[in-house]
């Protein structure tokens, strides 16, 4: 008899960091591409809907607006569904509403109705696909985890690159309701992906272990499970991260959306100017994976906070340098650098988080993250085009996203240099890898169990070991350990 399968991490089973894990990649791959890119890709349609129903492109803007606030607000939400339900339930579901509202925006006779179906019911549907594939990327990734969200998050602009030409040939073929019944079949891909997230199994143990186990859990009362921790807040990693990432996210999405109208502005072909952002996401592409590698490297990962922040810094910097830009050649480059700390920035961001609050608390604390970065979601782009509208120069808007980056970066580096401190008389508190697992069997052995000293010698040995690796290298975030 196995063990049996469940969809929360056991605390036996370790992280496999292969095996069927490149298959949850896979489907992290394909669900972070469309959960990204969808919003930016229906906005090909948006000539097509102006003339349809006689509204303007600002009118039409509010659909992948709602799309992305969808994706960033629903985020407690998922969090509840997934530690009531699990992933993979909870996956499957989601695609199906994804489908779903394209499939009915199809049909629609106004533009409040394509609000509704392609805004709340596909962008909700693509928010149940998103958090669960980063949550089981974190429990099949450990020591490959960097290399593995690196990876996943490459699946962003690799789908940009895909969806956008592929839009503009539907619509040209088949019309805007044609293509958007197409995209909804496409959707249905969520459940297929959804499917591949196996829930890990634990060790098969003998027959009359396994009963008393047995015996012993139907002893013991069941504690409650929270449907969503709220004591993430009590971390001042955790605290100081959330802040950063709101702050950021004010002014990370404004450059690619301003940079096309910019070139046009200047003079530029239409042609021409849709070519930058091309460009910025052909070098993304290449950015997450590698930084991903670097940030897996044995000395980097300790310090990946700060190799996070220097992303965010490099990121705000490109915006900053970018506003002084008078011609063509200067925006490629702008485009070239900016899609390179915006890939690192991207393959970054939620290995910090896990890293920070650890595997049981992540889906809780990213549902709350993206809760506080929908806010800014909401506020940056538009801020940014009323800016534009009084000033009418681009170059005080692309300063406002580099300061508001710039600024982020510092309240994460300063923040967490000296904020994080370890203290010398408290034991080592949690590290994702290492100390941390052997420390709490050995602190959690059932009465009659073996003591320390009871112990083999290897065991002993092995976990003085992974005690003092961990005093040397440090955890990231917690209020007990250095980042």
């Amino acid at each position: 008899m196995g063990g049996a399968v469940v969809d929360d991490e056991p605390s036996d089973v370790k992280a496999p960091d292969g095996g069927w894990g490149w298959a949850v990649l896979a489907g992290g791959f394909v669900i972070t591409g469309f959960s990204y890119a969808f919003p930016k890709a229906v906005s090909v349609f948006f000539k097509e809907l102006i003339r349809e129903f006689g509204v303007g492109y600002s009118d039409c803007a509010w659909i992948s607006s709602i799309l992305l606030a969808m994706l960033y607000g629903t985020g407690p939400l998922c969090s509840v569904l997934v530690n009531k339900f699990g992933c993979r339930p909870v996956m499957m579901v989601g695609g199906l509403f994804a489908s779903l509202g394209m499939i009915l925006a199809s049909l629609a006779t106004s533009i409040i109705h394509i609000y509704l179906c392609t805004g709340v019911i596909t962008g909700l549907g693509l928010a149940l696909n998103f958090q669960p594939s980063l949550i089981m990327l974190n429990r099949y990734f450990s020591e490959k985890r960097p290399l593995a969200n690196g990876l996943s998050a490459a699946g962003s602009p690799v789908a940009l690159c895909c969806l956008s030409p592929l839009g503009q040939v539907l619509q040209y073929h088949y019309g805007w309701r044609g293509g958007f019944l197409i995209l909804g079949g496409l959707l249905l891909n969520c459940c297929a992906c959804g499917a591949l997230m196996r829930p890990l199994v634990g060790p098969k143990k003998p027959q009359v272990q396994e009963l008393q186990a047995v015996d012993q859990a139907e002893k013991k009362p069941k504690p409650l499970k929270k449907l969503l921790d709220f004591s993430v807040f009590k971390d001042r990693g955790f605290l100081i991260y959330a802040i950063a990432a709101s702050i950021m996210v004010l002014g990370l999405f404004v450059p690619p959306v301003f940079v096309v109208s910019y070139a046009k502005e200047m003079g530029n072909e239409d042609t021409k100017s849709a070519l930058l952002l091309t460009i910025l996401g052909f070098v993304d592409i290449f950015a997450r994976p590698t930084c991903g590698l670097i940030a897996g490297m044995k000395w980097v990962r300790p310090r990946c906070v700060y190799l996070f922040s220097f992303a965010i810094l490099f990121n705000g910097i490109t915006d900053v340098v970018s506003s002084q830009a008078t011609d063509y050649p200067g925006l490629v480059v702008f485009c070239i650098f900016f899609g390179l700390s915006y890939g690192m920035v991207g393959a970054l961001q939620f290995e910090v988080l896990m890293a920070i609050v650890g595997t049981k608390k992540f889906s809780s604390a990213l549902g709350l993250v993206l809760l506080m970065e929908a806010i800014a979601v909401l506020v940056g782009p538009p801020g940014a085009g009323r800016l534009l509208d009084t000033t009418h120069n681009y170059m005080h808007v692309f300063l406002l996203a580099g300061c508001e980056v710039i600024l982020a970066s510092i309240v994460i580096c300063l923040g967490n240099f000296l904020c994080i401190k370890k203290k010398p008389d408290e034991p080592e508190a949690h590290l994702e890898n290492g100390a941390p697992a052997e420390m709490e069997k050995l602190n959690s052995l059932p009465e009659g169990g073996k003591t320390e000293s009871e112990q083999p010698d290897g065991v002993r040995a092995g976990s003085g070991k992974a005690m003092e690796g961990a005093e040397k290298s440090g955890g990231v975030g917690n209020p007990e350990t250095a980042l």
